[in-house]
């Protein structure tokens, strides 16, 4: 066994010797293609006519600069104006441009992956540097990459597609910090969403999100209730400790690069329609009562709403009263979430994600009377079920206790119910007002 583990570690050594021999060598090839682009550029700089303008010229250009954000369109005869993302400015006066990349050994695609592996270091801290070189230039991934002209890659997203599964994983996406503002990270998900259904039979998007970045993919149309079919990715996708699996299905018939637009003319058109709605009901043309007079001698039944001029046509029910003066979610329910997403993401969760299976397991519901797990948990937390945090904790209890008592002390299942019950005391004790519900 001894001389197992010395041999074990002698590969392991010499798998990262190579890893860094080629990565200088690759740092070294870089150099001599940036010299080269710099060459370039600085030849484009020399033939610029424009580097004498005065002050004044100066201010006007960038008013003008401004006023290209803003994009005019005419819709039932009346002019709208939207801001644009300035990405999508940038790209249409060609500043920047969308490439898709592969691993093709020419020069070019070798200076905008190595740009993409830079950023995706660098933005990614905890993925270790030289696996994020092995996939970036690995053949069976692809890129697309947003590049600033003449040549500075400022992001990009690296997927790899499984065409006969009808799906595609996205490994790493990443925009340069200074340029996160700038809206390049929705426009560059767009790009990729474009490209893959029109080249090819992908119709789902799997990837796995870190806590910062959830938000982003959500905006993004990705959610974490997954539909494709295990069978089809598991085991094909490369499963990262702590991350959230999340989908996102493409709608056909959809240009995405189009959809902040199309739902502006959708938004447009609902005003729009609304807006005529009120002209044909106008309340100055109702039956008006005299106000104050009715309750003068305090002589008058209850009225119903309904009756009065405009409030039927403003669309008000009774229904929708009473869903407005419902009550705010309370302050508890926040830190509910938060509780429950740090559990989600804890090493030790995994087996208690879904319900167990009737199929896999046919006795466990006759031994245990109140199944719990923290899919469930979390459904009843969006539907506001829990009235308060006890009955949260009660609940995540039920995770814990119900898994101890079905499995024995020496299986992973048990351990893991006893390592995030710790888990879940700790982030209840780091809340002062809840310290007396630890047990």
């Amino acid at each position: 066994m001894e001389h197992q583990a010395k041999r074990a570690k002698l590969v392991d050594d010499d798998e990262d010797a190579v890893l860094k021999d080629i990565e200088v060598k690759v740092e070294a090839k870089i150099e001599d293609i940036e010299e080269e682009f710099v060459k370039k550029d600085e030849e484009m700089d020399e033939d610029n006519d424009n580097e004498n303008e005065d002050e004044s010229e100066a201010e006007k250009a960038e008013e003008d600069d401004v006023d290209k954000f803003k994009t005019v369109y005419e819709f039932q005869g009346e002019k709208y104006m939207y801001k644009e993302r300035a990405g999508a400015v940038e790209e249409r006066e060609g500043r920047i441009e969308f490439r898709v990349v592969h691993n093709n050994g020419s020069r070019e695609s070798f200076l905008i992956l190595s740009g993409l592996k830079s950023i995706f270091q660098k933005q990614l801290p905890k993925m270790p540097r030289e696996y994020i070189s092995r996939l970036v230039y690995d053949r069976n991934h692809a890129s697309i990459a947003v590049v600033r002209k003449p040549m500075t890659v400022v992001g990009g997203i690296a997927y790899r597609p499984f065409e006969s599964h009808r799906f595609a994983e996205i490994v790493f996406c990443a925009i340069s910090s200074s340029e996160q503002v700038r809206g390049y990270g929705a426009h560059l998900m767009n790009h990729l969403k474009d490209y893959v259904r029109n080249t090819s039979k992908i119709e789902h998007f799997l990837t796995y999100a870190d806590n910062y970045a959830v938000g982003y993919f959500k905006k993004q149309g990705f959610t974490k209730s997954i539909t494709l079919p295990k069978s089809l990715w598991k085991g094909y996708i490369k499963d990262y400790e702590g991350g959230t699996l999340m989908q996102c299905t493409m709608v056909p018939r959809i240009r995405y690069l189009d959809v902040p637009k199309i739902l502006l003319l959708q938004r447009t058109a609902i005003n729009h329609r609304i807006k005529q709605r009120q002209e044909q009901f106008a309340i100055e043309k109702q039956v008006r009562r005299k106000g104050l007079e009715v309750f003068k001698n305090q002589k008058f039944e209850p009225l119903d709403p309904l009756d009065i001029p405009g409030v039927k046509e403003t669309g008000w029910t009774a229904e929708l009263d009473s869903l407005a003066r419902k009550p705010r979610k309370k302050g508890e329910h926040g830190i509910m979430q938060v509780i429950l997403s740090e559990m989600k993401n804890n090493a030790a969760a995994w087996p208690f994600m879904t319900p167990v299976s009737k199929e896999d397991v046919p006795d466990y519901y006759d031994l245990i009377a109140e199944p719990m797990d923290l899919s469930t948990m979390e459904q009843k937390l969006e539907k506001d079920q829990y009235d308060n945090m006890e009955s949260f904790i009660y609940d995540a209890r039920l995770v814990f206790n119900n898994c101890r008592k079905y499995n024995n002390e020496a299986t992973t299942y048990y351990k893991n119910a006893t390592r995030l019950e710790k888990f879940f005391n700790s982030k209840l004790k780091e809340y002062p007002e809840y310290q007396h519900l630890v047990s």
